[in-house]
C-alpha cells in the first residue's frame, strides 16, 4: 500500500488528520517518486490533492540533514506562495525542516538567516531567482547547489509564455551551479501539451506524467442581456445575478478590473436596498495586497455567511479560498484552459459537482462562450503557442548572466547560453549576432578579454523592473484617509472630481500628484465612474471553428435560457444566406454594395496575418468585433483581383514586416525586451509571436470563398 512507504513522520501526520483515504494522484505519486528518480508532471482537477501529492513523497524521501535548501518550491503568484506555505509548514511540523517564504514581501531577517544556515525548503517566485542570479550569485550557490526536487506549482500558466522561457533559464541555471541533478515536479489542473510541459525539466525522456483523468460533473446555465452600452451592464441582467446569487458563496469572474469593480459596486447596492448580506468583495491586481488578502482570508474562514467575490485571474489559479458554491462567467473567456480553471473553483469539497452561470451581453460573446463550453465537453484545452527561438528572453538572460558574473569573456557566455535548455535551437552564430547588437547600443561594454555590462545597459539591470519579462502597467496609487486602497493605470479621464471604482466602493478624486503617482479620495454615493478595461487576449482558432459550426448546426442548445436561444437563431437565419456546404473548406463572403465582409472564423494569430497581408496587397480592411470577420472597402471585382495574389507577397514577408516595424514600432509592445534587439530578429520575433504564417497560407489555400445569396 502507497502509504507504508511514507516516512513515520508523515505517516503520523495523516493519522492526526483523520483522512479516510489517499486521493488517486497522491496514491501515484508516492510510489512513483519514491520508487524511481525521474521527474514528474502530477495533472488532476482543482483541489485534489496535487500539493499533497508532491510534497508527501518527496519529503519521505529527501534526507533533510544535509548541507543546503533540498527542495525548492516555485510558484507563479506571491499570494499562491502565502497560500501554500501554510500548507507545507503543516506537512513538516513532524519533521525538523524550516520552511521559509522568499519574496519582496517576505520577512527579510527569515531569508538572511536561511543564507547564513542553507536548509529545508524555500518557497519562491521566478522573479525573485533571477533577482538573487543578478544580484547576489554567490548566495544562489550557497543555498541551491545541493538541491534535491524543485516543484512548479500552476505549470501550466507558465507554458508558452516569456516568462516560461525564463523559467526554463533559471532551472538549467540552476542545473549548472548543482553538485548532481535534481528532480523537477510540475502541478497543473489545465494542461493542452504535455510534451511541452516536460521541456521544463530538460530531459523529456526522463520525465512522466501522471495523470489522474477523474472528473466531476458540472451545471451550467448560459443566460443572454443583451446590451448596445459598453461602459455599462444591463440593470437587468445585475439584477438577475442578484437573485443567483445572494444565498451562495460565488465567485463572479468578469473579463476586466473595471467590470469586476462594477459588477461588484452594483451589487452591494442591491443588496443595500433589499437588506441582504454586505459580502461583496473585488479581487484584482489593482487592489491592495492587504486588501485581497484580507478578502481571501474572510472567504476561506468563514463558514456560514453567504458571500460574492468579483475577480479577475488573481483568483484563477489554485489560492485556497474555501467552498465556493457557484462561479459566474460574465461573457466569454478567451480561452478553454481559463475556462476550466474558474470551472474548477467551483464544489471543491467532496467532490460535488461545479455550479457555473455564464451570462453574455452581445451576440457573438453568447456565440464564443457557448463555443469555449462545448469544447470543453469535448476535453479539448488549447495547446501552448511555442517559440523554438525566443531571441527577446536571450537577450535578457545574455543581461542577467553578465551582470551575475560582473565580467565573463565572450567564449564563455555563448557556451552558456547555447547550452542552456531554453535556446538550444539558437544556433551560436545567432547569440554572438545579438551580442554584438547590445555591445553596439552600451547595453554591454568589453573590456580586454571581458565583457561587462555597459553604461546604458545598467540603467536597465539595476532596475527593479529588470527581473522580470512581462510589462508593467503605468499605476497611481489610491490612498484614502492615509490607507492604500490600491492601484489604477495611469488615464486621461484621471481628474479631481472625477468618481472612480475600485475595491468594491465608489470613490471621488480629491487630489492627484502625478509626480508622486498618488491619488487621495473620499467616499462617493454619485456621479459618472470610468472603467478601466483589460486587454483582450488570444483566442485560439479551434474557439472560431466551433463558431463556425454552431452557426450551421441543427442542435438545441438546452442549456441555453431562451433569449439565448432566440439569438442563435437569428444569427443562424443571418448566416443561412450563404449556401455553405462545407464549413472545413468554405468561408462566407458578404456582398454589399462596396463594402464586403469576410468571415475566416479564424485564431488571432492568423487574423493578424491575413489583416497584415491584406494591407500589403492594398486591400483596406479592418477586423469586425466579432473576431472573425474582416470589413473590407472594396469592390468584389478588385477584392478577387487581389485576393487570388495575395499568397505572393509572402516571399517578400520580411522586408514588409521591417517597414512595418518603422512605421509601427508600437507592435512589439507584446514584447518587454524585443525593442532591444537588432531589426531581423525583432521581425522574426513578430513571425514567431504575433503572425501565423504557415496556418494563414493553409486556410487561404485551402477555402473556397461562397457568396451571400438572395
Amino acid at each position: 500500500m502507497s502509504i507504508n512507504l511514507l516516512s513515520e513522520p508523515i505517516r503520523k501526520f495523516i493519522r492526526e488528520k483523520r483522512w479516510d483515504e489517499l486521493r488517486p494522484i497522491q496514491l501515484a505519486a508516492i510510489t512513483r517518486i519514491l520508487s524511481t528518480d525521474l521527474n514528474y508532471i502530477l495533472a488532476s482537477k482543482t483541489a485534489s490533492g496535487k500539493t499533497e501529492a508532491a510534497f508527501l513523497p518527496i519529503l519521505s524521501k529527501v534526507n533533510f540533514d544535509e548541507p543546503g535548501v533540498q527542495v525548492l518550491y516555485i510558484s507563479p503568484l506571491i499570494a499562491l506562495i502565502n497560500d501554500q506555505f501554510i500548507r507545507i509548514e503543516d506537512l513538516c511540523k513532524y519533521m525538523d525542516v524550516i520552511v521559509t517564504k522568499w519574496h519582496g514581501e517576505a520577512n527579510k531577517s527569515l531569508k538572511e538567516k536561511i543564507i547564513k544556515e542553507p536548509q529545508g525548503i524555500i518557497l519562491i517566485t521566478p522573479e525573485s531567482l533571477e533577482a538573487m542570479f543578478v544580484n547576489k550569485p554567490y548566495n544562489v550557490k550557497q543555498l541551491f547547489s545541493n538541491l534535491k526536487y524543485i516543484v512548479i506549482d500552476e505549470i501550466h500558466s507558465f507554458i508558452g509564455t516569456d516568462r516560461g522561457v525564463q523559467l526554463k533559464s533559471i532551472l538549467s541555471r540552476l542545473q549548472d551551479i548543482n553538485y548532481k541533478f535534481f528532480n523537477i515536479v510540475g502541478l497543473s489542473a489545465t494542461i493542452g501539451d504535455y510534451e511541452e510541459a516536460k521541456r521544463f525539466t530538460g530531459n523529456v525522456e526522463q520525465t512522466k506524467v501522471l495523470l489522474d483523468r477523474g472528473s466531476k460533473d458540472t451545471i451550467v446555465q448560459f443566460r443572454y442581456f443583451p446590451t448596445d452600452k459598453i461602459m455599462e451592464l444591463p440593470a437587468e441582467l445585475i439584477e438577475n445575478l442578484y437573485e443567483e446569487t445572494k444565498d451562495n458563496k460565488v465567485l463572479i469572474f468578469p473579463n476586466s478590473r473595471g467590470r469586476a469593480e462594477e459588477v461588484a459596486v452594483e451589487l452591494k447596492r442591491i443588496a443595500g436596498k433589499k437588506k441582504g448580506h454586505q459580502n461583496y468583495f473585488s479581487h484584482h491586481s489593482s487592489v491592495d495586497r492587504e486588501v485581497r488578502e484580507y478578502v481571501e482570508h474572510f472567504a476561506k474562514n468563514n463558514k456560514r455567511e453567504s458571500f460574492c467575490i468579483s475577480c479577475t485571474s488573481t483568483l484563477e489559479l489554485g489560492i485556497d479560498i474555501g467552498t465556493v458554491d457557484e462561479v459566474v462567467q460574465i461573457d466569454s473567456t478567451n480561452s478553454i484552459a481559463s475556462l476550466i480553471q474558474r470551472v474548477g473553483r467551483s464544489g471543491r469539497r467532496n467532490d460535488e459537482s461545479s455550479n457555473l452561470f455564464v451570462y453574455a451581453t452581445r451576440p457573438w460573446s453568447l456565440l464564443q462562450s457557448l463555443a469555449c463550453w462545448l469544447l470543453y465537453k469535448e476535453g479539448f484545452i488549447e495547446p501552448p503557442q511555442t517559440n523554438d527561438k525566443p531571441y527577446d528572453i536571450l537577450l535578457h538572460q545574455i543581461l542577467s548572466i553578465v551582470k551575475g558574473f560582473s565580467g565573463i569573456s565572450q567564449t564563455d557566455l555563448i557556451n552558456r547560453v547555447t547550452k542552456n535548455f531554453a535556446f538550444t535551437q539558437i544556433s551560436s552564430i545567432e547569440v554572438e549576432e545579438i551580442i554584438t547588437h547590445l555591445l553596439q547600443i552600451d547595453f554591454l561594454e568589453k573590456i580586454q578579454h571581458d565583457i561587462i555590462i555597459g553604461l546604458s545597459g545598467e540603467k536597465i539591470v539595476n532596475s527593479r523592473e529588470f527581473y522580470s519579462v512581462f510589462k508593467t502597467e503605468e499605476n497611481l496609487k489610491v490612498v484614502h484617509a492615509g490607507n492604500t486602497i490600491g492601484e489604477i493605470p495611469f488615464s486621461p479621464m484621471i481628474f479631481e472630481d472625477q468618481n472612480i471604482l475600485l475595491a468594491a466602493r465608489m470613490w471621488k478624486i480629491k487630489s492627484v500628484d502625478f509626480k508622486s503617482k498618488r491619488i487621495e479620495v473620499i467616499k462617493a454615493n454619485d456621479g459618472k465612474k470610468p472603467l478601466f478595461f483589460g486587454t483582450g487576449g488570444y483566442c485560439h482558432s479551434m474557439i472560431r471553428e466551433k463558431i463556425y459550426e454552431i452557426l450551421f448546426s441543427n442542435q438545441e442548445y438546452e442549456i441555453i435560457d431562451e433569449a439565448g436561444k432566440l439569438e442563435i437563431e437569428n444569427l443562424q437565419k443571418e448566416f443561412s444566406v450563404f449556401p455553405i456546404k462545407d464549413i472545413n473548406t468554405e468561408r462566407p463572403l458578404k456582398i454589399n454594395d462596396k463594402k464586403l465582409s469576410l468571415y475566416t472564423f479564424a485564431g488571432t494569430r492568423i487574423n493578424n496575418t491575413i489583416g497584415f497581408l491584406l494591407n500589403v496587397m492594398e486591400i483596406p480592411n479592418s477586423l469586425n468585433d466579432s473576431s472573425s470577420s474582416f470589413d473590407i472597402e472594396s469592390s468584389r471585382e478588385s477584392f478577387y483581383d487581389k485576393w487570388g495574389n495575395i499568397l505572393q507577397s509572402i516571399a517578400g514577408i520580411d522586408k514588409h514586416i521591417t517597414d512595418f516595424l518603422e512605421s509601427n514600432p508600437g507592435i512589439l509592445d507584446f514584447s518587454k525586451w524585443g525593442l532591444y534587439l537588432p531589426v531581423k530578429y525583432q521581425v522574426q520575433l513578430l513571425k514567431q509571436k504575433y503572425f501565423d504564417f504557415q496556418n494563414a497560407e493553409e486556410l487561404i489555400t485551402s477555402c473556397r470563398l461562397v457568396e451571400n445569396k438572395e
